[in-house]
């Protein structure tokens, strides 16, 4: 089983200015009721973006090598070798159901941090202690979706200088890591929609810890993406310092000047109208009560406003900072809801 042309269309990419990707709210076809942007939110998406530091050009060709093709159970597993970013190989995994020809929903899985820098992608295939079982490839799966897995800068097969080391290189030649990591992800998105096995309609982003926060930013910045779920770390920042919990974040999550233009709710207020579905445990001091109590309040009105109030979902439970059984169940039921293609404006 071979993948498409892993050069991507003309098609996928208007022209960007200075950097910033007009690109970023295009969708790879007519956008769906709820995909529709506005002008605010173009333009806040645009500067958003250009906090990110000096970044490759959005419309760089990608390239896409198949290491390997595994049947497993239920499912058929591609090891990819992609260049999203020209200056460093990005290895990933692409999974999507043995049954049926597609095209699939599908999911951008994004992993977590934990201080594991050789799981990296793996977590995919494998989870890890603080998760639900099975996998989300397993998961995804087995409910008729596709699913992509990248290793993100200093991770898996790309740990191959220490995060601390590597943000400071970065930061010395005007590049940020945590925008770096956004940029392979965005990239990420444009490789899947060139795949005919995917359906460029049904695009979703899910993750926990480090991998929730890259799903809020991606969900904000790329329209195409319809459904977000973020798991334990919808961290206010100003809720952050007041507790003295700045240091319980790794340093790939500061970016500079964000504060002085973005709130947390300001940078999910983006993803709106499109579906949104957040965890955040009680005893979990990466998300101070007072900070979630503020995001949800605006997060409530922007989406009432919008007329689609059902779409934004925050579950506040008592766990701590992990995935739990019940909350693997309502993330099925949610893009069971909004990905399958049936729901409306």
């Amino acid at each position: 089983m071979t993948p498409p042309n892993p050069r991507l269309s003309r098609r996928s990419f208007t022209a960007g200015l200075a950097g910033v990707p007009l690109a970023l709210s295009a969708s790879s076809g007519p956008a769906s009721p709820e995909q529709k942007t506005t002008p605010a939110q173009k333009q806040r998406r645009e500067q958003l973006y250009a906090l990110l530091g000096d970044l490759p050009p959005r419309r760089r060709p990608i390239t896409a090598k198949v290491i390997s093709t595994e049947e497993r159970p239920g499912y058929v597993l591609e090891k990819l070798e992609l260049d999203l970013n020209g200056l460093q190989t990005v290895s990933a995994y692409f999974a999507k159901p043995s049954l049926g020809r597609g095209p699939f929903a599908t999911v951008l899985y994004n992993h977590a941090h934990g201080g594991d820098y050789k799981l990296g992608k793996d977590e995919f295939l494998r989870s890890r202690k603080e998760m639900s079982t099975p996998g989300y490839a397993d998961f995804l799966t087995s409910q008729g979706m596709a699913g992509l897995c990248i290793d993100h800068w200093v991770f898996g097969e790309r740990a191959t200088l220490d995060e601390l080391s590597t943000f400071k290189e970065m930061l010395w030649n005007g590049r940020v890591l945590w925008g770096m990591m956004v940029y392979d992800s965005l990239r990420a998105v444009d490789y899947l929609t060139t795949r005919p096995d995917v359906d460029a309609r049904r695009l979703a982003t899910i993750g926990l810890s480090m991998g929730s926060v890259m799903a809020q930013w991606v969900a904000a910045l790329d329209e195409r993406i319809k459904v977000c779920v973020d798991m334990c770390c919808l961290s206010d920042y100003q809720s952050l310092m007041a507790t003295h919990g700045v240091s319980m974040h790794g340093v790939y999550f500061y970016v500079p000047s964000l504060l002085k233009h973005f709130t947390l709710g300001q940078i999910n207020a983006l993803t709106a109208p499109r579906a949104h579905l957040a965890f955040a445990g009680k005893l979990d001091r990466m998300t101070p009560a007072d900070g979630l109590a503020r995001i949800d309040a605006e997060l409530t009105r922007v989406y009432k406003a919008a007329g689609v109030p059902e779409r934004w979902v925050l579950q506040h439970t008592e766990v701590g900072h992990q995935e739990i059984p019940e909350m693997r169940a309502q993330v099925q039921e949610f893009l069971k809801k909004f990905l399958s293609g049936r729901e409306h404006s």
